[in-house]
């Protein structure tokens, strides 16, 4: 019995690249008397503000007995609907609070966030606190699946920079 091949082209039939969603958080040097980096919250939400995935959680887990999760909840929106329900550290998601500068997070298609999304309108949401500091708070929104490469960015006042999204199908 003679077995049949499958033509090259049918082997690589699916896309070589996965669509992708850059984020870009801009934290910003702030000349006050007593700076401490802010703990920052980033994820997606519908329009109706419902949550739907977390992307990072940037806070102090060092801390002896887990005292830098108490100031988790000073992210007011990010703990109202997702953030008091999460067992701290969560792997792949939070990690240590970042000094000032541009900061940057990439997912793709795969990522369990973004994998079994269904087509609609979305935000990605940016909020931070900072003890001794203010609260801020972004919406950058954008339309999944991604159909067309896009850019956009919004700026922040005090305790965020611009935040921006690059979106490549």
């Amino acid at each position: 019995m003679r077995k049949r091949l499958l033509p090259l082209t049918a082997l690589f039939s699916a896309p070589a690249f996965a669509a992708s969603l850059d984020v870009a958080v801009e934290i910003p040097r702030l000349q006050v008397a007593e700076y401490h980096r802010p703990y920052v919250a980033i994820w997606v939400e519908r329009p109706d503000q419902s949550h739907v995935a977390n992307l990072a959680v940037w806070y102090d887990g060092k801390m002896a007995n887990k005292e830098g999760e108490k100031w988790l909840k000073d992210m007011r929106q990010w703990w109202r609907r997702s953030g008091r329900s999460l067992e701290m550290p969560v792997d792949g998601i939070s990690g240590a609070t970042k000094a000032a500068g541009q900061h940057s997070l990439s997912f793709s298609e795969q990522d369990p966030a973004f994998k079994d999304l269904p087509a609609g309108e979305y935000r990605v949401v940016v909020e931070a606190a900072r003890e001794v500091g203010g609260r801020e708070l972004l919406r950058v929104p954008f339309q999944w699946p991604i159909q067309h490469a896009a850019s956009t960015s919004v700026q922040g006042t005090s305790e965020l920079g611009a935040v921006s999204l690059k979106l490549k199908p």
